[in-house]
This record gives structure tokens, sequence and C-alpha cells, in this order.
């Protein structure tokens, strides 16, 4: 299994950081590697929810099925992966005791054989996930901190994704 854990102090307290990730159709402002989210439910928050995230990391482009699996209004958003890549993730919102919040990531992945199984998780998992989702949060830290300017500097609601 691959054991991925990532986190960052934001300026900010836990609610104003849940407002930026409550709305999970806005990952991709943060989240560099979600090309896309597509609801796959009418219910977009909460458990129960299911999505398919268009992921690429580098030259490699996934679909992500997941359903979310806990739901703590400013505290806690927990998935399930059933796609190409399977496990369990979640994100965490603590106060750090400075004013700000800890934002915690973390996830336990499966990789199928053709992305090497388990030594794809130890590389691609571990190193490579890890190093995208160090900038994610990066990424996120600035948003909240700028009071949700998208990272580049346009407002959070435009997007040239294409």
């Amino acid at each position: 299994m691959g054991r991925i854990s990532v986190a960052i102090d934001i300026d900010a307290t836990p609610e104003a950081v849940w407002r930026v990730v409550e709305p999970v159709e806005d990952h991709v402002d943060w989240m560099r590697d979600a090309a896309s989210i597509r609801f796959t439910t009418d219910q977009t928050r909460g458990v129960g929810t299911t999505t398919v995230v268009d992921t690429k990391v580098g030259p490699l482009h996934v679909s992500d099925h997941m359903t979310i699996t806990e739901w703590v209004e400013g505290e806690a958003m927990g998935v399930e992966h059933t796609g190409v890549v399977t496990g369990r993730g979640r994100f965490t919102l603590r106060p750090n005791g400075r004013g700000g919040t800890r934002f915690a990531w973390d996830e336990d992945l499966h990789f199928p054989w053709w992305l090497g199984g388990p030594a794809g998780e130890a590389v691609g998992g571990r190193v490579v996930l890890a190093q995208v989702w160090r900038r994610n949060l990066q990424a996120l830290k600035r948003l909240v901190e700028e009071g949700g300017r998208a990272v580049d500097g346009r407002p959070a609601d435009q997007d040239d994704r294409g």
C-alpha cells in the first residue's frame, strides 16, 4: 500500500480554510494535477457525493473515481478511490495553536500492475505524488491567505484550462 502524507500550516482559521476546501468543484483551483472534476451524483457536498477527477501527472492521465465517505464541516473530508487507483484519502483541518490551521492530506493508495503495483506505489506515490501534493498545498495556502484568489492571481472563478 502506498501511504502518502503531506501537511502545511495556513495563516487562517479552520473555518476560512474549509470555505475554500468545501466546494469540491473548485479543487482544480489549487490541485494543479486535477484537470477537471465531474460530479456523477446530483449531490455535490457531503457523504455519498461521487466524482470523476481527470488527473494528469506528467505524461500520465487517469480518471480518478471517488466517493466522499466522511464529511465533518470545518474539520475533515474523506474519500474512497474506486477507479484505476484504489484506496482511501482524507483531509483534516486542525487549529495549529498560532491562530492558523494545520491542513493534512493522507492517502493510502493501491496502484494496478501496469502502474508498477507496489513499486509504483513507492516511487509514483511516496515520491512523485507527495511532491505534487506538497505543491498543491502551497497553492491552497496562497489561495486561502490571498482571500480566494486563484494561484496565478486570477479570480478563483476564472480558469484557462480550456
